[in-house]
């Protein structure tokens, strides 16, 4: 039996015949003719959060054809999703415009996922509650969210662990007015990085990284499998390490900065520079779950996101002008309220 039909058998339920998907509320394959559910789970799960060694003097093997799902490009923004099964949407999960079949996608084989634990209705709500609870927002913007379409989407990250040994120097500030010095000073250290979790796609968007970045447990993960994706879209891994490790050195070097700041330890300090010496890479690569809820405002296009490992929502959304011109009168009258009440107190 080939890869094609050990993938379709196991989205068909042995009761039945019929068609399954994944559900998060159960965490298993419900098949949608007779309900049956199966779970998912395996000996083999805790094995899923192996890492990888990396060397760069090693090359990594050809991505290997995987022809047991149908690729679809975006129209709009070119993004190439795969549905597993039956394909339940015709629309482009990141940006909601429409999407082809394409020719066969081929990518590096994904090494584990996280499943979706939130559902497709909690996800709604959470969506919902998140713009109810934004300031300066026009009327009737809950009601146009409530009616958005909502896309399940497992999108591509790496994780990486690495030492960097780092050779920094910098400027600081002491003092004000008069007394205010600059000084020079540089030191090494050593940054650790474990499951430094990264994009590995241009689509994943800083929206979509920031609303399923937090609370990231390894130990979440499970083999890749395709029961877990029935039902939902997938972008499959493109990136070869050393791209991956390239598209993301930015985000690295600024979490290096951050670190340096914190070993100097001196309040005002700028013109940071350094070098760093990788050693000791570790990779995965995986596909983590999310909800993305798309909506029009005015014509525009928006989201929210809401991560399917814990529901944190994050979101794009319209302002009322009316009320931020009320709100920043309120602030101003709070100040000068405050300046007048600060004045008489201080009267003799």
């Amino acid at each position: 039996m080939n890869m094609i039909d050990t993938d379709q058998s196991e989205l068909r339920c042995p009761n039945c015949g019929g068609q399954c998907l994944y559900d998060p509320a159960t965490q298993a394959l419900a098949c949608t003719s007779c309900g049956d559910t199966r779970t998912l789970e395996t000996p083999w799960d805790g094995a899923a959060s192996a890492e990888t060694d990396y060397h760069a003097d090693t090359p990594e093997t050809l991505p290997p054809d995987l022809p047991d799902s149908r690729a679809h490009r975006c129209e709009t923004c070119g993004g190439e999703v795969v549905f597993t099964g039956a394909a339940l949407s015709d629309r482009c999960p990141y940006c909601d415009g429409a999407v082809v079949l394409s020719s066969a996608d081929t990518g590096y084989r994904t090494t584990a996922l996280i499943p979706f634990w939130v559902p497709e209705k909690d996800a709604q709500k959470h969506a919902l509650d998140w713009v109810r609870g934004r300031l300066a927002a026009p009327k009737g913007l809950a009601a146009t969210v409530e009616k958005g379409r909502v896309a399940g989407l497992y999108a591509p990250f790496w994780t990486f662990d690495s030492t960097e040994a780092v050779d920094y120097w910098a400027s600081y500030t002491t003092g004000s007015g008069k007394n205010r010095r600059t000084r020079r000073t540089s030191g090494s250290m050593t940054v650790d990085f474990d499951d430094l979790l990264m994009p590995a796609s241009p689509h994943v968007t800083p929206l979509i990284r920031d609303g399923i970045l937090h609370h990231f447990d390894p130990r979440r993960l499970r083999p890749y499998r395709a029961g877990y994706l029935a039902g939902f879209a997938a972008e499959r891994h493109h990136q070869s390490v050393a791209e991956g490790l390239s598209a993301n050195e930015a985000d690295k070097r600024l979490l290096i900065r951050n670190r340096i700041k914190g070993h100097i330890n001196k309040s005002r300090v700028s013109n940071i520079g350094f070098n760093a010496d990788t050693s000791g890479i570790r990779y995965r690569r995986i596909l983590l779950p999310v909800w993305i809820l798309h909506y029009r405002w005015n014509d525009t296009p928006m989201k929210v996101v809401v991560s399917g490992l814990d529901g944190r929502t994050f979101g794009e959304r319209p302002f009322c002008r009316w009320k931020l011109t009320g709100y920043a009168a309120l602030a101003s009258l709070a100040v000068i309220a405050f300046g007048l009440l600060w004045g008489i107190g201080a009267a003799p």
